[in-house]
């Protein structure tokens, strides 16, 4: 996929959770495959994460049905604890997610390169779905 003229889109949510369990469940392989995707018929059933510079992390991301399935995986850039990571995807995207503590809870912003297939509102709702799974996933999860 090639980058859509350097578009930029961003997405965020502010999570009722401390920013030290937002990083956890943000982060670590059983969480990301609870809360990685976009809609009830998508899932993640499988997650791996070297959370490093220069670490590869991957997600499995398929419909319920088996009907359509990709990788999506890249190389950390910056990988800053509890405050922000960027990495470069497999097509040479860019993205890179800062969390804000405001005392109890945490505010997530993730921007990202457009790519050039979809439309912009599309991939703009996608990443905002996944963010707002992953906001609903933390907020009633209680594992520590």
């Amino acid at each position: 996929m090639e980058t859509g003229n350097n578009l930029r889109v961003t997405v965020e949510t502010t999570v009722q959770t401390p920013v030290e369990r937002v990083w956890k469940y943000w982060t670590e392989p059983k969480h990301i495959t609870k809360w990685n995707n976009a809609s009830d018929d998508w899932h993640t059933p499988f997650a791996e994460n070297d959370l490093r510079v220069g670490g590869k992390f991957l997600s499995r991301m398929e419909a319920k049905d088996g009907s359509f399935g990709f990788d999506f995986g890249g190389v950390y850039d910056e990988v800053r604890i509890n405050e922000g990571i960027s990495y470069t995807l497999g097509d040479g995207r860019k993205v890179s997610i800062t969390f804000i503590s405001q005392e109890n809870e945490t505010k997530i912003v993730s921007t990202f390169d457009a790519e050039k297939i979809n439309p912009i509102e599309m991939q703009k709702a996608g990443w905002q779905s996944i963010l707002d799974n992953f906001k609903k996933y933390t907020e009633i999860t209680k594992e520590v």
